[in-house]
């Protein structure tokens, strides 16, 4: 495959299981557009071109040239200047590492991260808590994580792998959006009634049998295993956590049970006030369910996936396609 063949599937998989719907989605690209036109000709060279196509600002090609033949990929969590080396290493010692993928993001896909969080409030309005009640709280949030991020040296990743000649990419809401929707039609289909239930059909899932056999399982956090779930929320997509204010919401629209990736202090807090049961899934296999599903159809494709950097992968691909053989 090539390397804008790679990047364009996992932007279509990402749009296929977003939690705003098609009509969304073709109307944010429709004001991104509409956006560019009307700005000053000399502002128009800073202007982020690819957002008039791709809803994920932190899903992107980094380093590399686009028509890149890509036969082997070295694809992790977290890939920076450590996995870079190991990546040019082992072309050393021969193996053919084409791209670097990385879950999360580098460069200007972590600049504009929180550009993808106002999901978010398409998610929580899918739940019950009102769609202005929603854009209103994760505006805020939104602001905090930009300013957060800002001051990161972005480019420091990017900067190694220009220099050792290996392309680079980022696929993170598109992941986290495969792992959203996998686990919320599951929970949807097996309508757990416990909080354990829930953690039981978790572990039935390879990924979470690999990290609970490492220690790092699916956790109860707040309530018990003997709570009745309610209504379940899948909670992993978006960027990253959103604002513990949206709990006091959720709680009132009759959320139940929340699985996450991951929980600050003050949003277990706030949980635990709201009477909402958490469970953490778990932050890197969570990443790593999410990935898997889009790294299947690159294998399906013929593009051997090297894993590295936390990634647990399981595969679910079907054979991979053979090439015809030439005409004698």
């Amino acid at each position: 495959m090539k390397l804008k063949e790679i990047h364009e599937l996992a932007v279509k998989m990402g749009m296929e299981k977003d939690p705003r719907g098609k009509e969304e989605i073709e109307r944010i690209l429709a004001a991104n557009r509409d956006k560019y036109e009307k700005l000053p000709e000399k502002e128009k060279k800073f202007f982020d071109l690819e957002s008039m196509e791709n809803p994920f600002p932190d899903s992107r090609i980094l380093v590399g040239d686009p028509e890149t033949e890509v036969r082997c990929a070295l694809v992790g969590i977290d890939m920076e200047v450590p996995e870079v080396l190991l990546a040019d290493r082992l072309r050393e010692k021969g193996e053919p590492v084409d791209l670097i993928i990385s879950h999360h993001p580098e460069g200007r896909g972590l600049v504009n991260l929180d550009k993808v969080m106002a999901l978010q409030a398409d998610e929580w309005y899918r739940h019950g808590v009102p769609i202005n009640v929603g854009e209103a709280l994760i505006g805020k949030r939104m602001q905090e994580i930009y300013r957060a991020f800002l001051p990161r040296n972005h480019e420091r990743a990017l900067d190694a792998a220009r220099l050792l000649g290996i392309p680079f990419m980022s696929m993170h809401t598109v992941a986290d959006n495969q792992v959203h929707s996998y686990l919320g039609e599951l929970f949807e289909k097996r309508k757990p009634r416990t909080v354990g239930d829930v953690v039981d059909i978790l572990l039935e899932i390879p990924e979470y049998q690999a990290s609970a056999a490492s220690q790092a399982g699916p956790v109860v956090i707040v309530g018990k295993k003997e709570n009745r779930a309610g209504k379940v929320m899948v909670d992993m997509t978006g960027g990253t956590e959103g604002p513990q204010e949206v709990l006091e919401k959720l709680a009132a629209a009759g959320v139940g049970t929340i699985v996450a990736m991951h929980y600050s202090e003050k949003h277990r807090e706030e949980a635990e006030k709201q009477k909402i049961n958490v469970i953490i899934a778990g932050h890197i296999v969570s990443d790593s369910l999410g990935m898997n599903l889009i790294l299947d159809k690159l294998e399906e494709r013929g593009v051997r996936i090297i894993p590295v950097s936390g990634l647990v992968r399981v595969s679910r691909a079907a054979a991979p396609r053979r090439r015809p053989r030439a005409k004698r």
